[in-house]
């Protein structure tokens, strides 16, 4: 968003990044590495968040958030997978379409396997796929296509049918050569040369100034204390939990929550009210591990809506943290990609140092719960004939979206309009996965990148 805005010389952008820069070469470099997710607990590269998955039981655990140039982008693992088609047709926003959208996806990427029509070629954002499997993805593969699932050539063009396409296929990565390439890498950073464009690192935005409904200025603390940035134009970019959580402090969300954590209301709107996830349960294995991979090479979906994630090793190799005696399981990933069930993020505190409340509420929906069962042992056959898998366990893909979905006038849900412009509110637009009104039916990183591309036409 940044870097569209500032190629016009007559607008002055100035970036406010909570986290930190990326002068230090080693956290840069730490960023660069795909093999490996800089989210340890040392990591200074992001936030963490206590969540409720589940709410019977009530099982908790933290999501992690990128903090620093390019957000999560940043310290993901790489999966560069578009939403499908249907997921912008039933949208039914204008200017949201899959055919309005398809040019905003090639755009941003530079495609190193495939050509023509469905790929970019002159983007920022490398992307390639995994051509030589090898260990347990291998024999997750080879089990798979034993079971009857056809290989999928290109996971980001499938055509234009309504369901997900049943099947196994290569991850397309933004990792080439180990080397992760996210936005803050690909447009942020290079533009930081142009005399229009400022890059405020350590800067946390607390609260939105309005007079009357139109916001004028952010108020925030910095590195040597509170600043008030001034603007005639905002664009909240701070992902789908931030986003909703400055919007509310701000007075803009559910009145009777607002009030109760005593902020004077500016604009009832329902942030935060309807978010989704996709739920994950995660099987451990005993498969060997083969080190120096990226950590998801290839995807089996079904046509329930069920995506199987042979992950490459343990969580303690993927982000570096090896503690001693902590044992490290290699694991399947089951995960359910159109969910029901809707979760909620609320204030508790007007303090924007208290973090709001994130209840994703997976098991509320039997019918997910359902198909989570059916997919995970789907997992269990297709990895039982190379190694031994151990029972489920809840756990998240961290893909919150939907804090402040998109829709329309008539929409008693929608929180930004199809430009993105905050309902009721004067020059204040959200571009990040707040908007999404359902979660993709891929994991949303390259569906949130192209959201960007595609609103920067609409602040003006």
């Amino acid at each position: 968003m940044a870097e569209r805005l500032s190629s016009d010389p007559r607008c002055v952008v100035t970036v406010l990044e909570a986290g930190v820069g990326l002068a230090d070469p080693e956290l840069l470099a730490q960023t660069a590495n795909g093999l490996q997710l800089p989210i340890g607990a040392a990591s200074p590269l992001v936030q963490r968040y206590d969540a409720q998955l589940t709410e019977q039981p009530a099982r908790r655990m933290p999501i992690v958030r990128g903090a620093t140039v390019g957000g999560s982008g940043a310290v993901n693992g790489g999966y560069f997978c578009r939403g499908l088609p249907r997921d912008f047709d039933r949208i039914e926003a204008p200017g949201w379409a899959w055919t309005d959208v398809l040019d905003h996806f090639r755009a941003i990427e530079t495609d190193l396997d495939f050509d023509g029509p469905a790929h970019g070629r002159d983007g920022p954002i490398p992307v390639q796929r995994t051509r030589e499997m090898v260990g347990a993805t291998k024999a997750f593969v080879d089990a798979a296509q034993g079971a009857g699932f056809a290989w999928i050539a290109d996971l980001n063009d499938v055509g234009g049918g309504y369901g997900m396409p049943a099947g196994v296929g290569a991850v397309p990565l933004n990792i080439v050569n180990g080397v992760r390439t996210g936005s803050g890498a690909g447009y942020l950073l290079p533009a930081l040369c142009r005399p229009n464009l400022t890059l405020l690192a350590r800067t946390r935005a607390l609260r939105l100034r309005f007079s009357g409904t139109r916001v004028f200025g952010v108020d925030a603390i910095g590195p040597d204390g509170p600043v008030t940035a001034l603007a005639d134009r905002i664009v909240l970019c701070a992902g789908a939990i931030e986003s909703a959580h400055l919007l509310m402090l701000s007075g803009v969300g559910d009145e009777a929550m607002l009030r109760a954590a005593g902020v004077d209301v500016v604009m009832p709107l329902p942030v935060g009210m309807r978010c989704s996830d996709h739920p994950e349960w995660v099987l451990p294995t005993n498969w060997a591990v083969v080190p120096r991979r990226p950590v998801l090479e290839v995807i089996l979906s079904t046509a329930d809506d069920i995506e199987i994630r042979p992950y490459t090793g343990g969580f303690v190799a993927m982000v570096g943290d090896g503690s001693p005696g902590h044992p490290d399981w290699p694991h399947i990933g089951v995960a359910l990609m159109q969910p029901r069930a809707r979760g909620r993020v609320t204030l508790v505190s007007r303090d924007p140092l208290v973090p709001p409340r994130i209840e994703l509420r997976y098991d509320s929906e039997p019918d997910d719960v359902a198909t989570l069962r059916r997919g995970s042992e789907l997992a269990r056959e297709l990895a039982g004939a190379v190694a031994e898998v151990g029972t489920p366990s809840w756990s998240t893909s961290q893909h919150l979206c939907g804090t402040a979905p998109m829709g329309t006038e008539h929409d008693p849900v929608a929180v930004v309009d199809h430009r993105c412009r905050v309902r009721g509110i004067e020059g204040l637009w959200v571009v990040d996965g707040s908007i999404l009104p359902v979660i993709t039916s891929r994991g949303p990183h390259a569906t949130i990148v192209m959201l960007a591309h595609r609103a920067a036409e609409f602040i003006e």
